[in-house]
């Protein structure tokens, strides 16, 4: 890269960008890339934006460093916050499903991203692993007017034909009007964003696509750690690297510990 940068900053910076001023982002636990690129995108260019973590909303664009501990909750944050309410968590109060945005991990993905967190295995009385379980995921998917999928690694264990349970339905079995004939008013998963590209969904099949590559990595290495054929555009772009502003930004007033260093 020849801006010095990790992965995971590049996909944070990519995120952060896709995020617009006004909207209410929330994220849940143990995603550290969401986490930062809402952090990030909240003092770049969305002072009006409200950042929930685990329930609690906060607004903090005029802090020169937005004073969470890396990627985790602590409850002093109230002190230093514009606003603070912990009612983000409440699913029946929210009137405007459609500004809020959302982000999931997944132990399985599969071609039309349905996501699973309950576990690997056909039996689920007796799994090969168990997943953290859906928690609320099901129902924020559900509504919110769009939502990422953010994994912290790309392989075929990850990306399968079918997953063997269903948390989180993403475009079910494919279809422009896929989520509308199961009765889902969100709007759906965006983009799909990992170690080694990122991915969206064709507008037709709303099938998963190769939308870049990161530096250094080829479209046959992530067809290669993919376990069901993507859909490839005959050019495929490198995914775009941070700017310098933007790394400033993050490194100096959000990840000032280098966590994704």
């Amino acid at each position: 890269m020849s801006i010095d940068c990790s992965v995971s900053e590049l996909l944070t910076c990519f995120l952060a960008r896709d995020l617009n001023d006004g909207e209410e982002l929330q994220v849940g636990v143990a995603l550290p890339i969401p986490e930062a690129a809402v952090r990030l995108a909240h003092l770049m260019h969305g002072p009006n934006m409200e950042l929930i973590f685990l329930g609690a909303r906060m607004n903090v664009h005029h802090l020169e460093r937005v004073p969470l501990p890396a990627f985790g909750w602590d409850n002093r944050v109230v002190r230093w916050t514009e606003s603070f309410s912990d009612r983000g968590h409440r699913f029946d109060q929210v009137k405007d499903w459609h500004r809020r945005v959302f982000f999931i991990g997944g132990i399985q993905v599969d071609p039309f991203g349905n996501t699973n967190l309950i576990g690997v295995g056909e039996d689920y009385s007796r799994l090969k692993f168990r997943g953290p379980g859906s928690v609320g995921t099901p129902t924020l998917t559900t509504h919110v007017g769009r939502y990422y999928i953010v994994l912290n690694s790309h392989s075929p264990r990850i990306f399968v034909p079918k997953c063997d349970f269903i948390s989180t339905v993403g475009w079910g079995q494919g279809g422009a009007d896929a989520r509308t004939r199961l009765g889902l008013p969100g709007g759906g998963p965006k983009y799909c964003v990992t170690p080694l590209c990122i991915m969206d969904f064709s507008e037709d099949e709303k099938r998963m696509r190769l939308r870049s590559v990161h530096p250094g990595v080829s479209v046959a290495d992530v067809q290669r750690q993919t376990g069901f054929p993507l859909l490839i555009p005959d050019e495929v772009p490198t995914t775009p690297l941070p700017t310098s502003r933007e790394l400033d930004v993050l490194r100096s007033r959000v990840d000032w510990v280098g966590a994704l260093r």
